[in-house]
């Protein structure tokens, strides 16, 4: 009997250390701090050289374009004078994002005097005119939407946002363009029935917390309005997000996390609590954790947006966890994406070369943003 009484105290003892070091284990895990990181002047220095060899390039060039008769015919230079370049319209137009982002931040960065050159030779005033022509031939009025449009209105709010003559000059050059986005959006967005819930161009959160972004910083009332009316009515009764889904084989944004991000922007801090606990429940969990996307062939120009959709869940986790310390957790996993797709981003055959740059800049931006 008494031996029977000593296996249990031992068997009670093992199974208490057992469960001790588990939980041992599991606080230092989630305790675990993935070191963040952070965009220097010698690191930005080799980004700025990704839209530098590029916004001026020709070809190879995607056009998008809708051809309503032979005379549409046209060098890529001729029909986008200002963004022709970096293989599509809309990267170019985040090239030159990611031109002004950098020298904002690194004014001293040695290769200014070139960026500067290049911003104004593109960013004319005549260039922006024969721009706003492609945009109002009826047959591609919907060019761009909303992706494109979504960049141009970040990079006007980067020039708006910086107190310095050259940029103010870059922004008034480009107002007749900004000003045609933003009448397109108030008026495609009541057309709009159903939102796009996709990990590529036209999702429509990504294309509406850039505008939000834009009309936030200028003070657009119409767009502002606009914006939350659609997403409230597109989003607000969302939940439990399949995002064990994500992503998919070509994703270069997450479409739950875009969501999430954008109703951030949108919602009061109460009120987004309340949603996000309904939308995502998982993400308050602190030991919730996020597999990056796997890119297995970096000279695929489709299976390389999986590097987009690391730097993009990175923005959005970061977007959702600032100034709420119970998602603070959601910074590491930023981090650890960020962390992944960053050290292979420059390289002679990368086939993101032309646009992930841009997602890189953003994503490590929404680092220091707090």
């Amino acid at each position: 009997m008494k031996l029977y009484l000593v296996l249990i105290v031992i068997a009670l003892y093992s199974c208490n250390s057992s469960k001790e070091k588990k939980e041992i284990q599991s606080k230092v895990k989630l305790e675990k701090v993935i070191t963040p990181p952070k965009l220097t002047i010698e690191q930005a220095f080799k980004l700025s050289q990704l839209p530098i060899n590029c916004i001026q390039a020709e070809y190879p060039n995607k056009l998008n374009q809708v051809l309503g008769d032979a005379s549409f015919l046209k060098e890529p230079k001729i029909l986008h004078p200002a963004f022709y370049g970096c293989f599509d319209w809309h990267s170019a137009v985040h090239g030159h994002w990611s031109l002004v982002s950098l020298l904002k931040q690194f004014p001293e960065i040695k290769n200014a005097d070139v960026i500067k050159k290049m911003l104004l030779d593109n960013i004319s005033k005549e260039n922006i005119e024969i721009e706003i022509k492609y945009f109002e031939d009826k047959e591609n009025a919907s060019f761009e939407r909303t992706y494109g449009w979504a960049w141009l209105l970040k990079l006007v709010e980067e020039l708006h946002t910086w107190d310095r003559p050259f940029a103010k000059q870059l922004e008034e050059n480009l107002k007749p363009l900004t000003d045609l986005i933003v009448k397109k959006y108030v008026d495609f967005l009541p057309k709009l029935n159903y939102p796009i819930r996709v990990g590529e161009h036209p999702n429509t959160a990504f294309g509406l917390s850039f505008a939000w972004d834009y009309a936030k910083a200028v003070n657009n009332q119409t767009l502002l309005f606009s914006i939350s009316k659609r997403s409230k009515e597109f989003y607000l009764k969302d939940e439990n997000c399949p995002i064990a889904w994500e992503p998919s084989g070509f994703d270069f944004l997450s479409p739950c996390l875009e969501e999430a991000a954008l109703m951030k922007r949108i919602l009061k801090p109460e009120e987004f609590k309340l949603w996000l606990n309904a939308f995502l429940p998982q993400l308050k969990n602190k030991k919730y954790s996020l597999e990056t996307g796997k890119v297995s062939d970096r000279t695929d120009g489709k299976l390389v947006h999986l590097d987009g959709v690391n730097f993009s869940r990175a923005w959005s986790l970061n977007t959702i966890a600032r100034e709420m310390p119970e998602y603070n957790h959601l910074n590491n996993i930023a981090n650890e994406h960020i962390n992944y797709s960053l050290p292979n981003l420059v390289g002679d055959h990368y086939e993101g070369g032309h646009w992930l740059g841009s997602f890189a800049i953003y994503a490590l931006n929404s680092v220091s943003i707090d």
